[in-house]
């Protein structure tokens, strides 16, 4: 029997946390809510004491599964790489479906926001691309084709 019901978020970790809003703002999210967070619940969760964190909640129109940023005030931010290649250990990319890839590439691009690559079609059946915003986060663009 599985424990899990539903896939809810994804949390990652920035120094500028307008800046990577605004990323996630210009791919077409939506702020659910900012705040504070800091005492013993999250002390707990994250294992380290004194902490103190702003957090922004973003999802998709159709309120699917979201995307938390959080920018820590204590402790600092430890940086991390920025320039990772797909082959890095750890969390490379955040995917959305889109419903035209092409619109969704050249607003990001238009707001700044480079492709890693190039627009990539799987097998006639998905087309896909990397788009790099702020501090290295990547984010997969795809649409199904057909």
């Amino acid at each position: 029997m599985s424990h899990v019901r539903r896939f809810d978020h994804v949390g990652i970790t920035v120094a500028d946390l307008d800046a990577a809003t605004q990323f996630f703002i210009a791919l077409g999210l939506e702020i659910e809510g900012r705040t504070f967070v800091e005492g013993e619940f999250i002390d707990t969760v994250i294992g380290i004491p004194g902490s103190r964190t702003e957090i922004v909640m973003l999802r998709p129109p159709d309120n699917g599964t979201g995307v938390e940023l959080s920018s820590f005030v204590r402790p600092s931010c430890v940086p991390g790489s920025p320039a990772a290649m797909a082959n890095e250990v750890g969390l490379r990319s955040v995917a959305f479906e889109v419903h035209d890839l092409d619109a969704a590439v050249d607003q990001a691009t238009s707001a700044g926001y480079g492709l890693v690559g190039g627009i990539g079609e799987y097998e006639g059946s998905w087309r896909m691309a990397y788009v790099r915003g702020p501090e290295g986060i990547i984010v997969a663009l795809a649409q199904p084709i057909g």
